[in-house]
């Protein structure tokens, strides 16, 4: 429910934005919990055509099928490749198998969503990027914080020169992340930046661009059992004299758990929370706080409405349908998602190195 005291100006902002046509086929290739807790509700609610699912483990494509009402158990990858009803493939499997999968996708003709990371390894994915470009297909990635309600809602109000020029931007989350319960996970070298702080690094780019140089600094917690990195402090700095600060840590005990996030402009001030990081795993709804340095009258706070996981989840799928009828590009496009991994690739030779680096520096 929208509240009373979010302004016009960004009530839009909560409203699904679909193309004219939603009707494309869609197979689910990997039925695991992220498909089943967080695509399928949100394709539901956008109303689009969902074929069926394939996985390794049959029982979980069966499972999937009986729990959403989805027409087709497919037995072989082959199988759903080769169905002309199927036009999108969802991929939702590991990184470092998505390779093989995209390749498959795109020898059969279809339009590719893929699960984030795109890839553990920049050259793949630059590899993925130019195969689905030179097949004519479409091809984006499932970095779905983008649609959530507090990122659009900065969106918006920096379009509509709410906020002025940016100063400064911070996110900061501490929370308690229980690993063990994806030991797929626990068990990565590179655990928070690539797995998890992904999804801010990607939507800042998204809002402030990317940046000029990215320092990064990782550590444990010195009797964690998970193998990577679970908490960071990373800073991008720009020309402009802008510096954004994304400082994560996963081990916090305490009963003072938050999950802020913050943008100073000139003109005005957003105060948010990321609710999902709240109450996991249920997770709560964003809020914001905006002060005006000079319209007292547009000074608000409120909650906002509906949760990144599963409502923020339509988006990439909404912004590939459109390209497709468009020709143009997905919001969240292979191509894009280079510059994301650039940006995660940097921050983690910047932490080898001691040193700050240009996400330039990354290449294939």
């Amino acid at each position: 429910m929208l509240t009373d005291s979010i302004p016009p100006v960004i009530r839009s902002v909560f409203e699904r934005r679909l193309p004219p046509k939603i009707d494309y086929g869609i197979a689910f290739i990997g039925c695991g919990g992220i498909v089943n807790y967080g695509h399928i509700p949100a394709y539901k609610a956008s109303r689009f055509h969902m074929i069926g699912g394939y996985d390794v483990n049959k029982e979980a494509a069966e499972k999937t099928a009986q729990a959403h009402g989805l027409e087709k158990v497919y037995g072989s990858l082959d199988e759903l490749l080769s169905d002309t009803q199927v036009e999108i493939v969802d991929i939702a499997v590991l990184p470092w198998d998505q390779r093989d999968i995209v390749e498959r996708a795109v020898a059969a003709g279809k339009h590719i969503l893929c699960q984030k990371p795109f890839s553990t390894n920049y050259a793949e994915a630059v590899e993925m990027a130019a195969l689905a470009k030179q097949a004519g297909l479409k091809i984006a990635v499932h970095q779905q914080f983008r649609w959530s309600s507090i990122i659009q809602t900065t969106q918006t109000l920096s379009r509509e020169g709410w906020l002025g020029d940016i100063l400064d931007v911070q996110v900061q989350v501490s929370i308690h992340t229980p690993w063990d319960l994806w030991p797929w996970l626990a068990s990565q070298p590179r655990l928070d930046v690539i797995f998890h702080s992904i999804h801010y690094l990607d939507s800042l780019r998204f809002l402030f661009g990317d940046p000029m140089l990215v320092t990064s600094r990782h550590t444990k917690h010195p009797t964690q059992q998970a193998k990577g990195e679970t908490k960071t402090i990373t800073v991008w700095d720009y020309s402009s004299g802008l510096q954004i600060l994304i400082a994560i840590c996963h081990f916090d005990w305490s009963p003072g758990l938050y999950s802020l996030f913050r943008v100073l402009g000139t003109d005005g001030l957003i105060e948010g929370t990321i609710g999902t990081n709240y109450d996991y795993p249920n997770g709560r709804s964003d809020t914001i706080q905006f002060t005006s340095c000079s319209h007292s009258e547009r000074n608000f706070s409120a909650t906002l409405p509906g949760k990144w996981i599963p409502d923020a989840f339509y988006g990439p799928m909404a912004s590939l349908m459109e390209a497709i009828q468009t020709g143009g590009e997905p919001l969240t496009s292979a191509k894009d998602n280079l510059g994301t991994l650039r940006v995660v690739e940097a921050a983690y030779r910047s932490m080898n190195e001691a040193r700050s680096v240009s996400p330039d520096e990354i290449t294939a």
